[in-house]
């Protein structure tokens, strides 16, 4: 077994996306077979990719929701980091990291619900989606992933 603090964290982006109502975009992830957890979209950047481009892209395959249907209203100012679990490392991402570096974006949705399509990229990440209230979502993750969900609601509250 590899020791894990030799791992590097995975580069990473996470959307929070608001709707005209101040409620919070969340998916329940189909592969967590081991709680009724949800998440904001969030995915790897690519090698070269920029920030706000990988944001758009990784907001669209999860969710359907394009470029025009979103307004991006701010950004974190720091990475936040968070570690897997001792059990999921090795088991995600082949091994090769230790956790995830996380870049969070605040973007406000301007289409429908309709809009939203969780098969707009194949295969889906999510098997269902609702809006909730931006306070729940620490109460909603899995639990390594609370104090970043804590992190991302501190510095965006003011502007949902």
């Amino acid at each position: 077994m590899k020791d894990v603090s030799t791992l590097p964290y995975r580069p990473c982006v996470g959307i929070m996306l608001v709707n005209p109502h101040g409620k919070v975009f969340v998916g329940k992830r189909i592969d967590n077979r081991e709680g009724d957890w949800w998440q904001m979209p969030q995915g790897g950047i690519d090698e070269g990719e920029d920030l706000r481009a990988a944001a758009h892209r990784e907001l669209w395959e999860e969710t359907g929701v394009a470029r025009e249907q979103v307004t991006f209203l701010s950004q974190t100012r720091e990475e936040l980091l968070y570690d897997l679990p001792e059990e999921l490392v090795g088991k995600l991402w082949k091994g090769k990291y230790r956790g995830q570096r996380q870049h969070w974006f605040l973007g406000r949705f301007e289409g429908t619900d309709t809009d939203i399509d969780l098969n707009a990229h194949r295969p889906p990440e999510f098997s269902e989606w609702k809006w909730v209230e931006a306070e729940l979502l620490p109460d909603l993750i899995v639990p390594f992933k609370k104090r970043v969900y804590r992190a991302v609601l501190e510095e965006f509250r003011a502007l949902i």
